[in-house]
């Protein structure tokens, strides 16, 4: 366990599809809704598999959600397998003095929501307002290595060193910032993470992720 240094606070990353989603993502949800779920499936292929370009997955994504109202946003995010205890971990987090922040390649306009459960910040790819009048901005959208500039800069805005973070993550997607991170927890992750992360999970409660990260820091 690093010992924190400074002023002693740290700050918490977390990834959304995979990790707080468990076995699902945003996009998945979303479509959903809208009855392309084979749809989201063979472009979620293409980018897990093929190398799709998170750009250009956003791209054919918002050419399939042409249709999409702000109701079935709503009922998406409600309806998404959540992970138990996310907003009594963040909540311990904050009474601890530290910070918490959701960093993730989804939609800002599904992603911000976090807010409402506690997140102190909230980073998704900058999308049009639902319902679509824009394209998509490509320069908007979120890669791995957006993940770790985005945490340099939410260092810089709540005064922690980023050796004072922690990263929870599931995927390649996350890989950047565990290289970078010390104190990582890889949470129902892929074999990418496998040889990155310093706590492995695998289960549907937060709180049990987030106590690998207490019980090394008593």
């Amino acid at each position: 366990m690093t010992t924190p240094s400074g002023n002693g606070r740290r700050l918490h990353l977390f990834d959304l599809d995979g990790t707080l989603i468990r076995g699902s993502a945003a996009a998945v949800e979303i479509s959903r809704q809208l009855g392309l779920s084979k749809e989201i499936a063979a472009l979620e292929e293409d980018f897990l598999l093929r190398g799709m370009a998170p750009d250009e997955f956003a791209v054919q994504a918002h050419a399939l959600w042409s249709e999409l109202t702000t109701e079935q946003v709503t009922a998406a995010f409600e309806g998404a397998p959540w992970l138990s205890g996310i907003r009594e971990v963040w909540a311990d987090i904050r009474a601890q003095g530290d910070r918490c922040a959701v960093i993730s390649l989804s939609p800002d306009f599904f992603v911000e929501r976090l807010l409402d459960w506690g997140a102190d910040a909230t980073h998704g790819s900058r999308w049009p307002a639902v319902p679509f009048t824009q394209p998509i901005h490509r320069p908007g959208i979120l890669n791995a290595k957006a993940k770790v500039d985005i945490a340099h800069r939410l260092c810089a805005e709540f005064g922690v060193p980023l050796e004072d973070c922690v990263a929870y993550g599931d995927s390649m997607s996350d890989a950047a910032l565990f290289a970078v991170v010390p104190e990582t927890v890889a949470v129902n992750a892929d074999h990418h993470l496998a040889d990155l992360s310093r706590h492995s999970y695998t289960g549907a409660d937060l709180r049990e992720a987030y106590a690998l990260v207490r019980k090394g820091a008593a």
